[in-house]
């Protein structure tokens, strides 16, 4: 696929895609620059565009030569699809209604109380013990990958049985998300509590959280064996020094990569409950993931896309579904 930005008036000295690949030079050609890009190892792309201006000053922008744009937690970028990309099939199909309400759980040790919004079958009662998903960075779970929607509609398909979905406010997301023993006491003393006294639950929850998220959860379960049923962990941050050493400067490195040197030796909590991992074939997180994998014994699978919500949503269905299937 060739991108092109038009250019007749020579505003530009270079023009540079900017993704989570490597950074890619446009050709001049006549009065517009140009980029093939059917020969990336993906099938959906998010990319922003670095201007280069004839004084050497410079700024990015989403690509004024291409109307597709996808949400994002630090705003909206350009997308390319190539083939085969197709979206998930459960965005055109009936949902069930949901209804939603705002909690407040102890965040015991944080600093601060942990958010909590949760979703619900319209028509499920309070009473009704119904399974239940817990998810790190929920809201942008929701609004950015389409979890409820997801949910809704594996619902009114018959794909699962009714349950809620418990979506949780970040917080102070790189300190409350890297392996942190407050955090996890938080979410398993002070949030699975609540939510049980708020409505009744049908056996151990499971888990859901990507990248930071997605580590958090493998954290919690490690220091609570029990608290969860089941983990689906999305591109995880799972740091380790041989493969992640751009991420030397995150406040916590030592603090993550010593717990996740601790599940790969097969510490406490390795294996305690099924997990599920999704990852980009050509993210940076592809080489822990597949070590992470290993480790846990569960399955991997990997996609033809990055680190982006997007991508997270599209493979909910089939690979969470499986898990949820296989637990409820």
């Amino acid at each position: 696929m060739l991108l092109r930005l038009a250019d007749p008036d020579e505003r530009y000295s270079a023009v540079r895609l900017r993704s989570d690949l490597a950074t890619l030079d446009y050709d001049r050609v006549g009065e517009e620059w140009t980029l093939d890009v059917g020969a990336a190892p993906v099938t959906r792309l998010e990319y922003e565009l670095e201007l280069v201006s004839a004084d050497g000053g410079s700024e990015c922008v989403c690509d004024p030569g291409n109307p597709l744009r996808a949400p994002g937690a630090f705003g909206e970028k350009s997308v390319v699809l190539l083939e085969p990309y197709e979206p998930p099939a459960w965005l055109g199909e009936p949902q069930v209604e949901g209804a939603e309400r705002e909690l407040t759980a102890p965040g015991r040790g944080l600093g601060k109380d942990v958010g909590v919004r949760l979703w619900s079958p319209a028509d499920a009662k309070d009473a009704d013990a119904l399974p239940l998903l817990v998810a790190n960075d929920g809201p942008e779970y929701a609004e950015l990958a389409g979890l409820t929607g997801y949910c809704a509609a594996m619902i009114a398909s018959g794909a699962l049985p009714p349950h809620r979905v418990v979506l949780l406010a970040p917080g102070a997301r790189d300190e409350w998300y890297s392996a942190s023993p407050l955090y996890a006491g938080a979410l398993v003393r002070g949030v699975l509590p609540a939510v049980a006294a708020e409505v009744a639950v049908r056996g151990a929850p499971v888990a859901v959280g990507a990248s930071l998220g997605a580590l958090a959860m493998l954290h919690a379960l490690h220091r609570h064996p029990g608290a969860f049923a089941g983990l689906f962990l999305q591109s995880g941050s799972f740091f380790v020094a041989r493969h992640d050493s751009q991420e030397r400067g995150f406040s916590r490195w030592a603090r993550v990569t010593a717990f996740v040197q601790e599940v790969l030796a097969g510490g406490r909590g390795t294996g305690a409950a099924p997990s599920v991992l999704t990852c980009g074939a050509a993210e940076e997180n592809i080489h822990n993931n597949r070590l992470m994998a290993a480790a846990l014994g569960d399955p991997l699978y990997e996609l033809r896309d990055l680190h982006n919500f997007t991508a997270w949503r599209d493979a909910l269905h089939p690979h969470l579904t499986g898990l949820l299937d296989e637990l409820w």
